[in-house]
């Protein structure tokens, strides 16, 4: 008696624990948030060749504009992405059949169920199905973000966040991606829409955000109903 009590309270409190356990959120950006610290500390000093310029890390081109080329250095990102999506889908299918049997004799054992010398049988199938899914995201802003490594392509590897707190709650926007030194513009910037493998996050932390969530009774429910 003592033991199925046990057994009956555990498995209550296993229900309850599944049911209050918070759903987790997956982060989409998975890069740090900005360069790696003394990226060139082992790198050896340039040799001295006498000239006015040299060229080793940090160091400025003469004619060319400071563009993102290395580790370390940031640009700014627009993002302007803008998607549209729809679908819609249809079914229709139907069939039907008929069937006639006639008897001479009913034997004694089915009389009560063929009263009658003529039996037919029909039936009727008629599927008539639809279906349809909209959805339309937008998001505008501005971010920027480090170079945090380089391909052997040249193409940048860049990561940034962006932390706002606002009364008390705190709103973060994340990106990553890979970025071709080409798009670049002059002012240092470049649209998200030309930066490949873009992962963009906007997530907030605060009362605002949990109100948004769903109770702890109301989790409890939505994973032990069976409907």
């Amino acid at each position: 008696m003592q033991s199925a009590r046990l057994h009956r309270l555990a498995v209550c409190t296993l229900v309850l624990a599944t049911g209050c356990a918070q759903i987790p959120r997956e982060p989409l950006v998975h890069q740090p948030m900005t360069a790696r610290a003394n990226t060139y500390a082992a790198l050896p000093a340039p040799r001295a060749n006498g000239a006015i310029f040299r060229d080793g890390p940090g160091a400025n081109a003469l004619f060319e504009d400071r563009r993102p080329r290395n580790v370390g250095d940031i640009l700014t990102i627009v993002i302007s992405e803008k998607v549209n999506a729809s679908k819609n889908s249809g079914a229709n299918a139907s069939r039907s059949g008929s069937l006639t049997a006639a008897f001479p004799t009913i034997p004694k054992l089915l009389g009560g169920l063929l009263d009658e010398q003529d039996a037919k049988l029909s039936g009727n199938n008629i599927l008539n199905a639809k279906g349809g899914a909209n959805a339309n995201n937008t998001f505008n802003g501005v971010i920027t973000v480090t170079v945090v490594d380089v391909m052997g392509n040249g193409n940048l590897l860049v990561s940034g966040e962006k932390q706002m707190g606002i009364n008390q709650g705190t709103e973060y926007i994340r990106f990553s991606g890979v970025v071709n030194p080409r798009t670049v513009s002059g002012s240092n910037t470049v649209p998200s829409t030309l930066v490949a493998d873009a992962r963009i996050e906007y997530t907030a932390k605060g009362y605002i955000d949990e109100a948004q969530h769903m109770g702890w009774m109301q989790r409890f429910f939505l994973n032990v109903m069976p409907f």
